[in-house]
């Protein structure tokens, strides 16, 4: 690899683990204190999470030579947090591992691949479309709350573009910054050395837990995670080990669950970042954005406890807005893919208006509600025809 190519990947992996860890990481120190955890419970989780994933992501994207980033799974954080009342850790730790085991036999089964490989790529990529537009929108939502700083962040995008493709988005960060710093947006923080350690919790199986947390936090995890991450790489024309991936987190997941690792999975928005055309313009080079980003998540879990204290420092208009423009060419290009053919073109929008919605009608999650109407469309279009 050239050095550009070395730069614009590693910025990619960066802004990916960025935006990952400072959009949930409050979540995630919720769940543990809703759970009856600490600080350094907390740390824990983060560092077993990160090494989790960053295990998972660089040797997934090196073996199989496509960018795969694994997350954790921010919807299944917030259902934790919502849905722990009457919980306690560690019957919470034996609803991860039913979960983590649930994850693995849909891999071993391969059940969930042979579904997925007939799921048209126009619904795809409005599926994909529809849950990254909340994002670009929001750039421009922030411009209300930190006009400077977001205006000349999207300037800067928009030069970039223009002028050096590549550095694109490590320009964007270095002005973001520099703003923040300037504009005195940055809290004052004092940091101090400290190291994360591994805190084991003993699971307590009971159905409660299963039907409580296994259950609800595996079909999150699926239909909010999994599935997106898979119409991510769909969408970018990535050939998709589909089980393969399932037994690998699945497994990984099992085995980190009494560490903290409560649910991990194919990263969905995050990865977008790391498949974009400012990664490399070459398609079959852009997994080593997917490694850089696992690297970059090795060092959160190593240095977890001093980062969550750093990055509460950035604000929050910063983030938001780095998310969305790094976003914007992947809008555009699942759109533009959305509606290549007209026969499907209104299966494909009525999927990106009900993934974008609220709807959430018996708790299913309105990724998984637009993919049902747009195949129903489809299906009922076809039949008609015929």
């Amino acid at each position: 690899m050239s050095a550009n190519r070395i730069l614009s990947a590693s910025v990619a992996g960066l802004i990916a683990v960025i935006v990952a860890f400072t959009s949930s990481v409050a979540l995630i120190y919720q769940t543990v204190i809703n759970l009856g955890g600490d600080a350094t419970l907390a740390s824990s989780w983060i560092l077993t999470l990160g090494l989790s994933m960053g295990v998972t992501s660089i040797g997934l994207s090196l073996y199989y030579r496509i960018p795969i980033l694994i997350a954790w799974s921010t919807p299944g954080a917030a259902l934790l947090i919502a849905n722990t009342q009457n919980v306690d850790l560690h019957e919470a730790t034996a609803g991860f591992i039913f979960c983590a085991a649930l994850i693995f036999m849909c891999g071993i089964t391969g059940w969930f691949e042979k579904l997925l490989n007939k799921l048209p790529l126009q619904l795809a990529s409005a599926m994909l479309a529809g849950v990254l537009i909340n994002f670009g929108i929001n750039v421009f939502n922030q411009m209300n709350v930190e006009p400077i700083l977001v205006t000349s962040m999207f300037i800067t995008y928009l030069l970039g573009k223009k002028i050096a493709p590549q550095f694109t988005m490590l320009l964007v960060l270095i002005v973001g910054s520099l703003l923040a710093w300037q504009l005195k947006l940055v809290k004052p923080i004092e940091l101090s050395w400290q190291l994360s350690t591994f805190s084991y919790t003993a699971p307590t199986f009971s159905l409660n837990a299963i039907i409580s947390i296994g259950i609800p936090l595996f079909i999150v995890t699926m239909a909010a995670q999994n599935l997106p991450g898979i119409a991510v790489l769909k969408a970018h024309h990535y050939k998709t080990p589909i089980s393969p991936i399932l037994n690998i987190t699945g497994l990984v997941n099992l085995i980190t669950a009494p560490l903290g690792t409560y649910a991990i999975n194919l990263a969905a928005i995050t990865a977008a970042i790391c498949m974009s055309e400012e990664v490399s313009k070459k398609p079959e080079q852009r997994y080593w954005a997917a490694v850089f980003g696992g690297f970059f998540y090795l060092m959160m879990a190593i240095f977890a406890g001093y980062l969550i204290t750093l990055f509460s420092a950035l604000p929050t208009a910063l983030i938001y807005a780095l998310a969305g423009i790094a976003l914007l060419s992947t809008i555009t290009n699942s759109i533009k893919q959305a509606l290549t053919h007209n026969s499907s073109c209104e299966a494909a929008i009525i999927t990106l208006l009900i993934t974008t919605s609220d709807l959430s009608l018996w708790s299913i999650s309105p990724v998984l509600w637009g993919l049902i109407a747009g195949s129903f469309v489809l299906l009922l279009q076809k039949n008609i025809k015929n």
